[in-house]
């Protein structure tokens, strides 16, 4: 059984304070970390400690945080062969900063200056052997080939839609799971009346959509109902990654055969017991430790 993912990854460096600085102000930082990231990356590597074997297709630079986010997911265990390593390019980083108290941050992040993944670059065979795609749509003409090849191999996929990117739309009426941001449904127009949002949803032809809606769970839409999952409540550190890692879950469970509403259950928890660490990777859970935090709230 193996996850191919198309995508993102990234070098995060992470600082949690005490409170969100001013401006023109010093702020000292009471913990410093540096871990790999990237929405698809982060996501396959929730799989692996699931025990779903991954293959990751993206690009990194030359430089220094390519090499790290390169060795970051070897030490996952995730399957490497994928990525393009530009020459004289820079790799994608971002600079996170946590806010103790809240749990809540703040993202600075810069793309990477190589070249977008082209099609040709995924190679004949990048689907041999998998039972699911994951895209995040970043890079549109490959995720938009790939997704047309998985179709026509009854691969099922899944869109991680962080924003209403250009070309995300038809990307995603390929897809058989939209899993995403409350800022992607506000550009399709989300309001808090769902009933609205969900004849949206039919016009588009969308299959199964998911919304995330942080703190306050999660909404999510089939052709013939709606259903909303609370989060579960945990002593948050820090969000960075939890949508990621609800992604990670979210593939586990229908690679699993479990209705959407277990499943769903299931990623939200993997998305909070993530929330109790520092970054999006060092809080990711075993599949054993997922089953017990859900056996302790009986939800499961």
């Amino acid at each position: 059984m193996l996850v191919t993912g198309i995508g993102q990854c990234s070098l995060d460096y992470l600082a949690l304070v005490d409170s969100f600085p001013e401006a023109d102000t010093k702020k000292e930082v009471l913990q410093w970390e540096e871990q790999g990231g990237g929405p698809v990356a982060t996501a396959l590597v929730s799989l692996t400690r699931l025990g779903i074997k991954c293959r990751f297709h993206g690009i990194i630079g030359d430089d220094f945080a390519g090499e790290k986010i390169r060795q970051s997911l070897i030490d996952e265990h995730v399957d490497i062969k994928g990525i393009i390593k530009r020459s004289k390019a820079s790799s994608q980083i971002a600079f996170i900063v946590i806010e103790k108290d809240s749990g809540k941050r703040t993202i600075f992040w810069k793309r990477p200056s190589g070249d977008e993944l082209r099609p040709e670059e995924l190679g004949a065979d990048f689907l041999k052997h998998s039972v699911f795609l994951l895209l995040d749509g970043l890079m549109k003409d490959s995720s938009l080939y790939a997704v047309k090849k998985a179709k026509g191999m009854n691969i099922p996929v899944m869109i991680d839609a962080g924003r209403l990117r250009e070309g995300m739309l038809d990307i995603a009426t390929f897809c058989d799971y939209v899993v995403a941001s409350e800022e992607f449904a506000k550009d399709l127009g989300w309001s808090e009346n769902p009933e609205i949002f969900w004849k949206k949803l039919k016009k588009l032809r969308l299959k199964v959509v998911t919304i995330t809606l942080g703190d306050r769970g999660s909404i999510t839409f089939l052709k013939d109902k709606y259903f909303y999952i609370p989060a579960f409540r945990v002593d948050t550190v820090d969000t960075t990654g939890a949508g990621d890692v609800f992604h990670g879950g979210y593939i586990f469970g229908t690679l699993q055969g479990w209705n959407i509403m277990n499943t769903v259950r299931f990623a939200s928890a993997c998305a909070a017991m993530k929330c109790t660490k520092i970054g999006g990777r060092r809080g990711i859970p075993s599949l054993d430790e997922v089953f017990r935090f859900l056996e302790e709230r009986r939800t499961f």
